[in-house]
């Protein structure tokens, strides 16, 4: 193949790379409006554009295989081919996360929330964002970028520790708000793990940029060569 055309369906996988990283983005902020609103129709549609998302990320892997195989790409057109199946899994186990909170949000129904929600929407909205910046990191092979988003992995730690103290102090002080705030504790743990999954991301870029893997996420950089 011309590396004309090579050149072509490379940008097009990164075009579809794209798309699957906005619709992630998009679910996860969407999943804790659904909750905040209790808008159970709107949550049930969420839940089910699931299967959407996973049918981008598995073509995209397809069309990123086909093109390692019949191709036999160079060693660095290799490392963007393989970062590009790395993040294709990590988007698609975030917008799982979302899905999850959609089927939160059926489970509690219309009870009333035990508290009006702050903290989880902010968590939300943070982890999006730097979601957002962690790609446009890859389009831009910035590696200092990528680190700099995973260092936020610390706030969203912050976030998560502080609504669970909260729903805590809800569940000593009345032992029926238990269900609930194990539910609202469940939304939590999927935002910080969905962070935990942009920090992967930032990993896959500075590896892209550096070819060293290194542990990021608020603690000093680990270089994996430098391990016994």
């Amino acid at each position: 193949m011309p590396r004309g055309m090579f050149d072509r369906d490379l940008r097009k996988l990164q075009e579809d790379l794209l798309v699957l990283a906005g619709r992630a983005e998009e679910a996860l902020v969407h999943s804790l409006d659904v909750l905040k609103r209790q808008d159970l129709v709107a949550a049930r549609a969420l839940y089910e554009a699931d299967e959407e998302i996973n049918r981008l990320r598995f073509a995209l892997e397809s069309s990123t295989v086909t093109l390692i195989a019949t191709q036999q790409p160079m060693a660095s057109d290799l490392r963007v081919l393989i970062a590009i199946l790395e993040l294709a899994s990590e988007l698609e186990r975030i917008a799982d996360y979302a899905k999850g909170i959609a089927k939160i949000a059926l489970l509690i129904g219309h009870e009333p929330l035990i508290k009006p929600l702050v903290d989880l929407p902010r968590m939300a909205e943070h982890v999006a964002s730097m979601l957002r910046r962690s790609l446009q990191a890859f389009v831009d092979r910035d590696m200092e970028a990528a680190r700099q988003i995973a260092a936020e992995d610390v706030a969203i730690d912050d976030l998560y520790n502080q609504v669970y103290r909260e729903l805590l102090t809800f569940i000593m002080a009345d032992p029926k708000t238990l269900n609930q705030a194990t539910y609202l504790l469940w939304v939590g743990h999927n935002l910080e793990r969905a962070a935990d999954r942009v920090t992967n991301i930032c990993e896959r870029v500075v590896f892209l940029v550096s070819g060293v893997m290194v542990e990021l996420g608020g603690k000093e950089d680990v270089g994996l060569e430098g391990l016994a």
